[in-house]
């Protein structure tokens, strides 16, 4: 398996892997979020990683500039949203695999911090832990307290705590948190 970054004509099988990975209806939200994050990313300002298997897409995983409110000044993190795999693929360390080397390319970039919104049982095996129990605080209330995790990459500094900002992508697209 090849771990590298998205080039401009992996983006078809770059959707059709949120597609897959998030169903019928909640995958249509996931790629739209990603074709419009896509354009957020620049030089030093996100990643977008894909997985390819033989010649084809398997996994996908987004990381995206937001900031973190803390009390000296606004800081630069990374969000990551989304990762999908193809579900044939599921189980094979793909997932993983992808989070694990877009931590290594962030840390080299000296981000601070990586946040997200996910299950606690498969990112805590990554190194994420609860952001309350790091001092930080959700951008919405409804994002569920244990779904809310953050790691801390060798940049960060003490005093780099706060409220995590997102980007404004996330909120136009309404996937922040859970809705009823």
């Amino acid at each position: 398996m090849d771990l590298r970054e998205e080039l401009p004509s992996d983006q078809p099988a770059v959707r059709d892997v949120h597609l897959q990975a998030f169903g019928a209806g909640h995958g249509v939200v996931v790629a739209d979020l990603v074709d419009t994050l896509r354009h957020t990313i620049a030089p030093e300002g996100g990643l977008s990683l894909v997985a390819e298997q033989d010649g084809q897409i398997v996994g996908h995983a987004m990381f995206t500039r937001s900031l973190l409110d803390a009390p000296r000044r606004l800081v630069d993190v990374q969000v990551l949203s989304p990762l999908g795999v193809l579900p044939e693929f599921h189980r094979r360390g793909i997932g993983s695999a992808l989070v694990r080397r877009g931590l290594e390319i962030l840390a080299e970039q000296a981000v601070p911090v990586v946040f997200l919104e996910g299950d606690p049982g498969y990112y805590s095996r990554l190194g994420f832990v609860a952001g309350a129990a790091l001092e930080f605080r959700r951008p919405s209330l409804r994002i569920p307290e244990v779904a809310f995790q953050a790691i801390k990459l060798p940049a960060y500094e003490p005093w780099m705590t706060g409220t995590l900002v997102y980007a404004e992508t996330f909120w136009r697209h309404d996937v922040v948190g859970l809705r009823d």
